[in-house]
């Protein structure tokens, strides 16, 4: 089993990342961690699934991707997620993740993104503390004659 990396270097690689995107993606990517830690100050910077950025707090919230043409967005429980600004534009048919694409040029929507963020912790937390339910327990009159 591979050893976790620790939050600090995770916070490293992602800033290595950023690095290496000297251009628009870097910038873009940058300006949305920052957007998703001024959200949640207690969000944690994990690196996953061979260097995927991955912010959590109480579970996944989102991860973080570069590609070409994009800067990928992924909500891990993004179908539960209200988006009254509609900042959804990807992965829409899928019933339990929801992605938000941004291209270059595009505007940022800084207080929906926020709000996002803040609803997707708060779905983790309410989630984690929720009771687990028990397992059923046959008594001794329902166990079959034999």
């Amino acid at each position: 089993m591979k050893k976790p990396v620790s939050p600090e270097s995770a916070s490293a690689l992602i800033d290595e990342r950023i690095k290496e995107l000297n251009d628009w993606r870097g910038k873009t990517f940058a300006k949305v961690r920052a957007i998703i830690h001024k959200a949640d100050p207690e969000i944690v910077e994990e690196w996953k699934w061979m260097g995927t950025p991955v912010f959590s707090h109480g579970g996944i919230v989102c991860t973080g991707e570069t590609y070409k043409s994009v800067v990928k967005l992924t909500f891990a429980k993004g179908a539960a997620l209200e988006d009254p600004a509609g900042l959804f534009n990807s992965s829409l048919e899928g019933n339990v993740r929801r992605a938000i694409d941004i291209h270059e040029g595009e505007k940022i929507n800084h207080a929906a993104l926020k709000d996002l963020i803040r609803s997707a912790v708060a779905l983790n937390l309410m989630a984690k503390s929720k009771p687990k339910p028990k397992p059923k327990t046959r008594s001794a009159s329902s166990k079959p004659a034999g």
